[in-house]
């Protein structure tokens, strides 16, 4: 075993091939956004866009107030105009209106300027967001047009936390590609135009309160900036193809991010060492990949100086992340179009790697752990088979009836170490792409949980809804579905007998059964969370569960307004 101190590092966004030196960047184009949360009325100046979004009826609010056009614009768009463009926009949804207008004003003049108002829905029903997060990602994708920088403003009233709006506006702005330098490049959906883009672009970010003034609360500001800059590492990690993002190179990512931070250490089980130690679940989904599968074990200590007595009194918190870096199936292998895609398989690490990040940065006052467990589900002749019996960390046996069911076998490991070893844990989070059944479940957009605790699924629930990383519960009942897993020659089976019978829970009872019964009996709380459907859209991360974490672990910015 591994012992190491790391520390913190400006690796959010660090390109990985920097890392695979094989890689030349010298053959990409380079298209980085950086987005900025700087309350300055400075970026105003050099903004060549600008996009005002909000609830219908709060831009109506911020349009009537004609003596602040221009120290909001830095020039005087025409009320007209304004109002026009409100008029022709709905409450009713999510839409869109946008304009050139002429830049007139007590500034030096620019060249005309494109004003886009972007209206969010009036009303949301109980299980979306109040400001419809998603939707608010969506348009601003499709509304940022051309090149030069763009500022943002976000009527975002009072009760609302910034930091959720932040890490949905910075979706917007995928970080990862590998497409060559080309002028004539072909126009796609991450917004390029077809042109070379080698110079940087800015984003600015402006938070507008209820009465249309900037919001300059520096917590506030600086969680929005963190959360946004978690999601980015979500989503650059769940972009990055299998050949780059090794279980290796994943690690090494964690190395990276810390590499300065004495309040965060890092423990490494690696290859062998795995099936010497009992670690049979991530060892042998893993043996049969080029590189060695791994359990990566992050610990966070706050700064003893910076703790309430309150704070002192929190017990800790486990995060549990599934890191297959590509899912082939194994030797049930996946078909040509099934495969495509699974190198999304560890987005449930990619989440809850970016949330411990942000709340590590945040200062968070509450220990953290988080455990990733990271192999290559591959094929080959060391490939564990149908038929095989394994044993888990928990000591139970278990028989292989469907190699492409590995998720459950490596987060079952990580489970059983954390429920045996953490004292001083008393919630024990797992988040992963786990099956398909969850779409079918919960749909794209809410992920699927299910929880020993009443209480905790109340609040999992709530936690998504402040977040945005949507969740809503699965059936709960180990007692009627466990059965499915009966084997004949082993303690269980890793797949079920028969898929029609709530599939998606009795995947999560199949992790549940590998918790250390003292866990249970000291009333310890388990959390799991499938997010197969909302981790990815239209092809890329979503950074899903980033803030569900910073939700449910209490960081500045996630919980209410300072």
């Amino acid at each position: 075993m591994m012992l190491l101190l790391i520390s913190r590092a400006s690796a959010f966004t660090k390109p990985l091939h920097q890392i695979r030196h094989h890689q030349s960047s010298q053959l990409f184009a380079s298209t980085t956004t950086n987005i900025s949360f700087d309350p300055s009325i400075d970026v105003r100046e050099k903004a060549t866009s600008t996009l005002v979004i909000g609830r219908h009826s709060t831009l109506k609010s911020l349009i009537e107030q004609q003596d602040s056009y221009v120290s909001l614009f830095g020039f005087r768009p025409h009320p007209d105009i304004l109002s026009s463009m409100h008029e022709s926009i709905s409450g009713n949804q999510a839409t869109s209106s946008h304009v050139i207008v002429p830049t007139v004003g007590p500034a030096i003049p620019r060249p005309p300027h494109r004003l886009t108002l972007c209206s969010l829905r009036n009303k949301v029903t109980r299980h979306n967001h109040p400001l419809s997060l998603h939707s608010m990602t969506d348009l601003v994708k499709s509304s940022v047009k051309g090149k030069g920088p763009v500022r943002i403003m976000v009527c975002v009233e009072d009760e609302y936390p910034l930091a959720p709006i932040a890490g949905a506006i910075s979706r917007a702005f995928p970080v990862f590609s590998r497409k060559t330098k080309s002028k004539k490049a072909d126009a796609g959906e991450d917004g390029d135009n077809g042109e070379e883009e080698e110079e940087e672009r800015m984003i600015h970010v402006t938070f507008l309160d209820s009465k249309g003034r900037v919001v300059k609360n520096e917590v506030e500001i600086n969680a929005a900036r963190e959360a946004a800059e978690g999601v980015r590492l979500a989503c650059r990690l769940v972009d990055t193809h299998p050949e780059e993002l090794t279980s290796t190179a994943f690690a090494q990512e964690c190395h990276d991010l810390f590499d300065e931070d004495d309040t965060v250490t890092i423990e490494e089980i690696v290859g062998e060492g795995l099936k010497e130690k009992g670690y049979g679940g991530i060892y042998n989904v893993g043996k049969g990949a080029t590189e060695p599968p791994r359990l990566v074990i992050m610990t966070y200590d706050p700064p003893k100086d910076d703790l309430t007595e309150e704070d002192e009194e929190q017990s800790a918190i486990t995060l549990v992340g599934k890191g297959i870096v590509y899912d082939t199936g194994g030797l049930a292998i996946k078909s040509r179009v099934g495969m495509c895609g699974m190198k999304h398989d560890m987005g449930g690490a990619a989440g809850v790697l970016g949330g411990f990040a942000a709340a590590v940065r945040l200062r968070t006052p509450r220990k953290i752990r988080l455990m990733l467990c990271l192999a290559e589900n591959a094929i080959g002749p060391e490939s564990v088979r149908n038929d095989d019996i394994i044993t888990q960390y928990s000591g139970k046996t278990v028989e292989i009836n469907n190699s492409d069911a590995e998720g459950r076998l490596v987060l079952s490991d990580a489970v059983a170490h954390a429920t045996q070893h953490f004292d001083d844990s008393d919630l024990v989070v797992d988040m992963a792409t786990l099956t398909g059944a969850q779409l079918v479940s919960t749909g794209k957009t809410h992920a699927a949980i299910l929880t020993n605790k009443e209480e905790l699924e109340h609040t999992a629930v709530k936690a998504g809804l402040v977040s945005g990383d949507l969740c809503y519960p699965l059936l709960y009942a180990p007692e009627l579905l466990n059965k499915e897993f009966n084997s004949k020659v082993a303690d269980m089976k890793n797949s079920v007998k028969d898929r029609s019978n709530a599939q998606c829970s009795c995947a999560g009872h199949f992790i549940e059964s590998h918790i250390d019964s003292k866990y249970i009996e000291r009333d310890g709380g388990w959390l799991h969370v499938d997010m197969a459907g909302p981790g990815s859209k239209a092809e890329r991360g979503t950074g899903y569960g980033v803030g569900l974490v910073l939700s449910l672990v209490g960081s500045p910015g996630f919980s209410s307004r300072s």
